[in-house]
């Protein structure tokens, strides 16, 4: 009786966790997404945030994706919901700086360039670029 006690109470544990476990697609996406298998990977991560909507390397793949699909306006929304999750992503900040380079909002890029010089740790090389960039802008505009 004590055995069947147990193992009532272990099934019922094991289900209940079962329940609550939220499945994870990252991974697979990712993989699908290095073998440039962009619409399933598109797929895998929009069902990713689906179960785990905080989850910012998902919208960050996907902004990727977005960018490769020439498709500027879910590559803007999914960038700014990375970095409203996870502000410190020195990548998503470096692409919505080229973004915002491109508009010539550049009260925009000076303000996500001093957040970029903080958080870089493998992207600092680009604070260089950026500030090309920059001056080009300014030097097109005085002439």
């Amino acid at each position: 009786m004590k055995i069947l006690i147990n193992f009532i109470l272990v099934f019922i544990f094991t289900f209940t966790f079962a329940l609550k476990a939220e499945p994870n697609f990252f991974e697979e996406a990712k993989k699908l997404y290095k073998d440039e298998d962009y619409e399933k990977s598109k797929f895998l991560f929009q069902r990713n945030i689906v179960f785990n909507p905080k989850d910012y390397k998902s919208y960050f793949y996907l902004a990727k994706i977005f960018q490769i699909e020439e498709n500027n306006e879910e590559l803007e929304k999914n960038l700014n919901t990375s970095l409203l999750i996870e502000p410190n992503n020195e990548e998503a900040t470096y692409m919505l700086i080229n973004i915002e380079l491109d508009r010539s909002n550049f009260s925009k890029v000076r303000d996500l360039k001093k957040n970029f010089k903080i958080i870089c740790s493998k992207l600092c090389s680009k604070i260089k670029l950026i500030d090309e960039r920059l001056k080009d802008f300014k030097e097109k505009n005085e002439s």
